[in-house]
């Protein structure tokens, strides 16, 4: 190990040089190849676990929750997932100091770089907490970081796309006013996508489609006297060790109304 003297000029030198287009590139590109590796893995191996529904009805691919709850999947993704947040905490200082340089002197610019800042740690903050507490360990954990996630990223980019109008407002520099217009159209194309999302998790919780544009056309109630004479007719829903693998689930167990409910003609 070559011996330096303090202060010496060659000690201040950088040991490692890297442009920042390719740094972000590297950190984007991190949690998508992590993700297509575990959906392709779940997919593979762990088919009927990824795919499994509280309502019984069939997924056609994993859900992110599911895909990066299993094994070997949840440790390529929290080893993605690793590495890929340690630039975005660099990189959300990098940008809270230079809001501090363009808008120096005006005091509302300067509170909303703040936030914007804060807001940055705080969606890192979730992405690492839904990635390390996976959902079939604790669930409740997992949604938490899940919607921790979602919110800051949301706002992270709203608050963002509001610095960016100020300064291209008074920028002549194509590259900031490109790079305004690009930070918009992937806000309103992440919000929008978020939105679907959330549209189609609800409809799903709510009617349990098997892949029907249709809602069933039968209540609730009528939903559940139906469940209950099949699972009179044919068992527990759930094999032996289910509640294990997913323990915020509960095991379903005929109940003494099944024969109030079954037919005359099945007895």
């Amino acid at each position: 190990m070559q011996q330096v003297p303090y202060g010496s000029v060659d000690r201040d030198k950088p040991l490692i040089r890297m442009p920042f287009t390719r740094l972000a590139v590297i950190t984007v590109c991190l949690p998508l190849l992590g993700l297509v590796a575990c959906i392709v893995l779940a997919l593979l191996y762990h088919y009927n676990g990824a795919t499994y529904t509280h309502c019984q009805v069939p997924n056609y691919l994993p859900s992110i929750s599911a895909a990066i709850s299993l094994t070997p999947e949840r440790y390529i993704w929290r080893f993605s997932i690793g590495l890929h947040s340690a630039p975005r905490f660099l990189v959300a200082a990098a940008y809270l100091s230079f809001y501090r340089g363009r808008f120096s002197r005006r005091l509302t610019e300067q509170l909303l770089s703040v936030l914007t800042f804060l807001l940055a740690l705080s969606e890192n903050v979730g992405l690492l907490l839904l990635t390390y507490v996976s959902s079939n360990e604790t669930y409740s954990v997992h949604k938490s970081g899940f919607i921790l996630f979602i919110g800051s990223s949301l706002f992270h980019m709203m608050c963002t796309c509001k610095l960016w109008s100020m300064i291209a407002k008074y920028s002549l520099s194509a590259e900031e006013m490109m790079s305004y217009r690009q930070k918009l159209r992937l806000f309103l194309f992440n919000g929008f996508f978020c939105l679907l999302a959330a549209y189609f998790y609800k409809r799903h919780n709510t009617y349990c489609e098997a892949g029907s544009s249709e809602a069933p056309p039968w209540s609730a109630e009528e939903e559940k006297n139906e469940e209950l004479k099949a699972q009179c007719m044919l068992g527990p829903l759930f094999p032996e060790g289910t509640a294990r693998q997913f323990p915020h689930y509960k095991e379903v167990k005929p109940t003494t109304s099944c024969q109030a409910t079954t037919p005359s003609s099945l007895i």
